[in-house]
């Protein structure tokens, strides 16, 4: 536990670089929280397979007599959105689950409230823009409907994870504010320098995993506080 190897992304062993993350829900997280975090996973994972689904749609558009740019940006949206999201929201959320980080929390707000709006944008479709959201597909429908019904496959998805990311949002301020976080307790690991070498509780975390004898896995730490769930999702 104390030389914790990483495992994310999942790479072939024949490939030189290795992987930049360790990723375990079940060890790292509370037991409260896992079920989320699993979940702001699966979108994460979601949103990954829309922007490869938006590659087919655009080769759809470009083949019935769309612009090759929309292919060309929907390529780069994905060789950029896919891991990027992943860093930007998906790993503050997860760092702040596993050792109360008001930090990486207001970070997770922040950068996710800019994908809801990036989300929201690609699912309009505007045309040029590397997207088949709904104004491109229903003004294609005119001029080719067999591309035109690809498009709407990736534009019925766009919409979906928009609107799953909106609820995760709502779900994890309303677990965050429950708890009792606040933008002073951010301020506060921010002056400490405490979010640069990660929580103080995540240290006593590796302290007691390194001292830990045999397979036997380390406890959490017992003062991650139990955000209440006040509603069903």
């Amino acid at each position: 536990m104390g030389d914790r190897v990483n495992n994310f992304p999942p790479l072939p062993k024949f490939i030189r670089i290795r992987p930049c993350f360790y990723h375990n829900i079940e060890e790292e997280i509370p037991a409260a929280h896992q079920q989320l975090v699993r979940r702001v996973y699966t979108l994460w994972m979601m949103y990954s397979g829309t922007l490869c689904i938006n590659v087919i749609g655009c080769i759809a558009w470009w083949a019935g007599g769309g612009n090759a740019t929309n292919f060309g940006f929907s390529l780069l949206w994905l060789i950029l959105f896919s891991p990027c999201s992943y860093t930007c929201w998906f790993r503050p959320l997860y760092k702040a689950f596993r050792a109360d980080s008001s930090f990486n929390f207001m970070a997770f707000f922040f950068i996710f409230f800019l994908q809801c709006v990036l989300s929201l944008i690609q699912t309009i479709g505007i045309s040029g823009w590397g997207t088949c959201g709904w104004i491109a597909t229903v003004m294609f429908f005119s001029q080719n409907v067999g591309s035109a019904i690809v498009m709407l496959i990736t534009s019925l998805l766009f919409t979906l994870v928009t609107a799953l990311m909106a609820l995760v949002l709502i779900k994890v301020h309303r677990l965050y504010r429950g708890g009792g976080g606040s933008l002073e307790r951010a301020k506060e690991e921010w002056s400490s320098g405490v979010w640069k070498s990660g929580p103080v509780r995540e240290a006593g975390f590796n302290a007691v995993a390194q001292s830990a004898q045999g397979p036997s896995l380390p406890q959490y730490p017992t003062s991650v506080p139990s955000y209440p769930d006040n509603s069903h999702w």
